[in-house]
């Protein structure tokens, strides 16, 4: 399993149910890396997505306790143990089987599948913003080493970087 996600210098990725900053490559980013596979994101991240609605060109699953949850033909699992019932299935299907999972959040989701993952594509801003989410802070756990690293860019007065972190085996 793979995670994506958009941090500031420490570590922040939202304030009150929103992104930080919306940067037009990292949502490029975001969309090729993620089309044509599998998104798993908690209840609030699909409802801050246009009109509450899965994300297009993917298989979108929903983590919630709630399990008369609507999402609007997105795959609603309760738990981790539904979600790798639902992944195994998904593996088992000649259309998905060759699928990447992205988890894309939010920060309750990437704390708990954070363990599951072995790859992380992490767009790190050069700014410290307001906020109450939080990412956990790759570069001070062990498990994990920036394994790839672009060019800074530029967007207005912000620079940032895309960042790949693999877990150490």
């Amino acid at each position: 399993m793979k995670l994506i996600v958009a941090v500031d210098e420490n570590w922040a990725i939202g304030l009150k149910g929103k992104l930080l900053v919306s940067i037009p490559n990292d949502m490029k980013f975001f969309v090729a890396k993620t089309t044509g596979n599998i998104v798993v994101m908690g209840r609030k991240t699909l409802e801050s997505f246009p009109n509450g609605l899965p994300l297009p060109n993917r298989v979108n699953i929903v983590m919630t306790s709630n399990a008369d949850y609507d999402a609007h033909g997105a795959t609603v699992v309760g738990d981790v143990v539904k979600l790798k019932e639902e992944l195994t299935r998904l593996a088992s299907q000649d259309e998905t089987k060759d699928m990447e999972v992205f988890v894309i959040g939010g920060a309750s989701i990437y704390k708990e599948l954070l363990p599951l993952c072995d790859t992380a594509y992490i767009t790190k801003i050069d700014f410290k913003y307001d906020a109450d989410t939080y990412f956990p802070n790759l570069d001070e756990d062990r498990e994990w080493e920036i394994t790839e690293e672009s060019e800074e860019q530029t967007y207005f007065s912000l620079t940032y970087r895309f960042l790949t972190y693999n877990r150490k085996n």
